[in-house]
C-alpha cells in the first residue's frame, strides 16, 4: 500500500488532543522563536529595539517587547511609539525602523548552530525522516539569514516571510501563502506558534494550531504543548 504523503510546515501543554487528526493529512506550519536556546532571537530583538528607544528617550521594557512577537517591524515600532512624548512622521518612522534593523542584523552575526536547541533540531530531523515537508511562516525579513546562521538552511521546502507578504499577524496571509507554496488547503494544516498573534492568525485563516509558551494559553489554540518535541506525539497519531 502506498504511504500517504505527509507535510510539515515550519519556521516559528501537557495534554495533546488527538481529535480529528485521523481524518486529515498531516500538514503543519511552524513559526516563532521557539527553535532556539534561551530565546536568543527575543534577546536580539529586545536589544535592538532598546538601543533605538533609548536613543529617542522612549521608555521600553521586556513587557512591551512581549507585545511585539509575531508583529511586523513597522507595527512593532508603532507599539513602542505609544510611549513617545511626540508624534513621528512616516519618514522618521522609517528611519527608526531602519536603525533598529541595522542593529538587529549586526547582532545576528553572533548566531551559530550552537544557539539552536538540540531538542528542536532532533524533532525536525525526525519529522523529515517520517516524510513530513517543512516550511517557514514568519513575518521577519531576516528569515533566510537566521536559518543559515543556525545551520537550518536547506531544512525547509518553502519559506513564506516578510519578503513576500504585505500583512503581518494576526492577518493569516503569511500562513496562507505558505500553504499555497505547498499546494495545500488551510484545513489540512497545523500552525505551530509561540505568539498570541500567531494563534489569532491561524484561527482567522481556518488553520488548526499548536501553541507553545504564551500561545499555549490562547483560547483558540487546538493543541497546547509544553515542549517542541511534543509535536512528535501529535504526529504519531496522524
Amino acid at each position: 500500500q502506498q504511504r500517504q504523503e505527509k507535510y510539515w510546515m515550519s519556521i516559528n501543554p501537557s495534554a495533546i488532543s488527538a481529535a480529528g487528526w485521523q481524518r486529515k493529512k498531516s500538514i503543519y506550519i511552524c513559526t516563532g522563536r521557539s527553535a532556539n536556546k534561551d530565546s536568543f532571537l527575543d534577546k536580539y530583538h529586545y536589544q535592538a529595539w532598546k538601543e533605538m528607544a533609548d536613543a529617542e528617550g522612549i521608555y521600553f521594557d521586556e513587557t512591551i517587547n512581549g507585545r511585539l512577537r509575531g508583529v511586523s517591524r513597522m507595527e512593532s515600532l508603532d507599539i513602542i511609539l505609544e510611549k513617545a512624548s511626540r508624534e513621528y512622521t512616516q519618514e522618521e518612522k522609517e528611519q527608526l525602523a531602519a536603525r533598529k534593523n541595522e542593529s538587529y542584523v549586526r547582532l545576528l552575526e553572533k548566531m551559530s548552530p550552537d544557539d539552536l536547541s538540540q531538542e528542536v533540531k532532533k524533532t525536525l530531523e525526525i519529522l523529515r525522516q517520517r516524510g513530513y515537508k517543512l516550511a517557514i511562516g514568519s513575518s521577519s525579513k531576516n528569515t533566510k539569514k537566521i536559518l543559515t546562521q543556525i545551520g537550518l538552511n536547506g531544512y525547509f521546502d518553502a519559506i513564506s516571510d516578510g519578503t513576500n507578504i504585505t500583512k503581518s499577524k494576526p492577518d493569516p496571509e503569511v500562513f496562507l501563502k505558505a500553504a499555497e507554496m505547498l499546494g495545500e488547503k488551510p484545513e489540512n494544516c497545523l500552525v505551530v506558534e509561540d505568539a498570541l498573534a500567531g494563534i489569532d492568525a491561524a484561527y482567522a485563516g481556518d488553520f488548526q494550531s499548536a501553541g507553545i509558551g504564551d500561545a499555549a494559553g490562547h483560547s483558540q489554540v487546538t493543541y497546547p504543548i509544553q515542549a517542541f518535541k511534543d509535536l512528535l506525539s501529535i504526529c504519531s497519531i496522524c
